[in-house]
This record gives structure tokens, sequence and C-alpha cells, in this order.
């Protein structure tokens, strides 16, 4: 009888080497509130790794917990199974170690600071941290929109590989990520985060490098606008919505949607594009300043414009 020879079939294949890789097969995040969880949900959904980085052990578990709920959300309305819910997490690991982000392809910082020259300090100490552990060829993004690109990338040794990619998070159907190269942005970066945000089959909108890009210095005046006109008793909030749910086809009225974003933020890109340009219209309204300081903040806080419950769930009476 003729002796059988048995080799495992890795042998036949490419080196691990000389395989090709996925040009994004791992991304990073850095800060994973609100808006860091929208962008690691979007992003494991579409079969990319993610990794995030938070300052603790608490506020990982707290990401973690808020993002499965969210896709429990999305379970009961029918939009995935359980199963789904169950790769997606698999998917999706936290750790307060920056070391962790070795290996990832694209590396977005998306932390939350309370006012602007903070917030270029921290973000420019953030980028500083990414670039010391990940590779020289690995993309590094901010999601901010008020801070231009440029800036914060000014003291990093790799400078060309930075861009401003900004997820429109507050809304859940949101099919558009603002993109935007910096002074020192190569070509070849740019179009691979092209190619990534078509991978989230989302559409590109190019942007020139500017505080608040397009759709935060839209938003900051509309929401501006209409708490003056809440103030002057034109109309009431509900009628306000209305008004542009039904008759202009918003997915959300400026109260809603102030509300989802957090007044709290909302006062941060008014003060910010106000510091910027010098215009009025970007003056924070002194009913928004006023709620944030009774840490009314929306959706995040149960009360804002409006109430909800403990789920997010807005409560249909008058505040």
């Amino acid at each position: 009888m003729a002796e059988v020879i048995v080799e495992p079939i890795e042998n036949y294949g490419l080196s691990k080497k000389n395989r090709p890789k996925n040009l994004f097969s791992r991304v990073g995040i850095v800060g994973c509130g609100t808006v860091g969880q929208s962008i690691a949900r979007v992003v494991a959904c579409r079969g990319i790794e993610v990794t995030f980085v938070e300052l603790s052990e608490e506020k990982i578990q707290l990401a973690i917990h808020d993002i499965e709920q969210e896709l429990d959300r999305q379970i009961s309305h029918w939009g995935m199974t359980p199963g789904d819910k169950r790769i997606i997490m698999s998917r999706i690991k936290g750790t307060t170690d920056y070391g962790d982000l070795k290996g990832c392809d694209l590396v977005v910082e998306a932390i939350l600071s309370k006012n602007r020259e903070m917030s270029i300090d921290i973000r420019k100490g953030v980028f500083k941290k990414i670039e010391q552990y990940v590779d020289e060829k690995t993309i590094i993004a901010t999601n901010s929109t008020t801070i231009v690109i440029t800036e914060l990338s000014s003291e990093l040794e790799h400078k060309e590989r930075c861009v401003s990619l900004h997820f429109l998070t507050t809304a859940p159907d949101a099919r558009v990520i603002e993109v935007v190269r910096g002074l020192y942005t190569t070509d070849e970066v740019y179009e691979d985060v092209i190619k990534f945000v078509k991978l989230l089959s989302k559409t590109v909108i190019p942007v020139e490098e500017s505080p608040g890009l397009i759709s935060v210095r839209l938003y900051s005046t509309l929401i501006n606008e209409a708490c003056e006109m809440l103030m002057e008793g034109v109309g009431n909030k509900e009628d306000i919505d209305l008004t542009m749910r039904a008759g202009l086809g918003f997915a959300y009225g400026p109260f809603e949607m102030a509300d989802r974003i957090g007044l709290d933020k909302v006062e941060k890109w008014m003060d910010n594009l106000f510091r910027e340009f010098g215009d009025m219209k970007y003056k924070a309204s002194p009913l928004i300043k006023r709620m944030v300081r009774a840490n009314q903040l929306g959706r995040k806080t149960q009360k804002g414009f409006y109430v909800y419950d403990e789920f997010g769930k807005k409560i249909n009476h008058k505040n």
C-alpha cells in the first residue's frame, strides 16, 4: 500500500508576509464618547476591526454598554438581528494603552474638550501619542469640525498623513462624510481616505479647510435662529421643529437636533466659530447658554429643549 503523505494546505498558499492586505482592516479611535461610539458602530458594521482608546476601564465599559444599547435599539426596530449584534461587538475592543493602536491603518481622534485653546493643546498631544505607536503610513484623522487639520498636525514628524474626517453621527441614516485635506496632506493619503469612506458606503463631501466645514456652520446658524424665534414668541418649539420636518423635509427640527448633538457641544461649536469669524450669527443664543449652565444638555441628561426617558426617547409633553 502506498504511503499517504499529509501536508498542511497552508503550505501551498501565500506566506503571511506575501498575502495581500486589505487597505483598511483595522481602525483606531481615540475617545469613545457619543461620537466615538457612532464611528465604532459604523466601521464595525462594515466588517472592519475597531480598537478604541479611553482614559479608564470604567469609561471603556460605559462605551461598550452604550454601543450595545444602541444596537439593541436597532434590533427592536428590526434593523438587525441578535446575531448581527454579536458579530459587530466581536470586532470592537477597548483599551487604555495607545500601544494597542499599533497595526491600525487609520486612527480617528474623537475626543471632547471644553474650549478651543484646551482642545487644540489636548488634540495635538493626542496626535503626538498616536504617532509614537503607529506605522508611518497609518493615516491620522480628526473628527473635529472647528479646528483645522493643518494646525493640529503642525508638530508631527509625518504631517502628510493627516486629514479631517467628519462623520455626521447625529442622524443615524446620514450618508455623507466631510473630508478635508490639510496643507501637508498628500494626494495618496487623500485618495486612500476617499476609498475608506466608500468602503463604509458613504458619500464623500470634499471641503476646503475652514472652521465649521459645511455641516456645523449651517446647523449652528439654524439652531441660533430657531432660538431667536422662540424667545421672540414667533412660534413654539414644537411648531418650529414641525415646520422644518414636515415643511422642508428635515429628519429633525433644530431643537430636536440640538438635543441630539448636546447643547454643550452646540455652544462650543458656536463659541469657536464666533471667535474665528467674529460674525454675530455664530454667537451662541442666551437661551443655549442658560440651558448649558443648568446642565440641560439634551438627550444625554434626559432634559434639553425636550424631556427624554433613559433610552433617549422623547417624552411627548411640553416642558
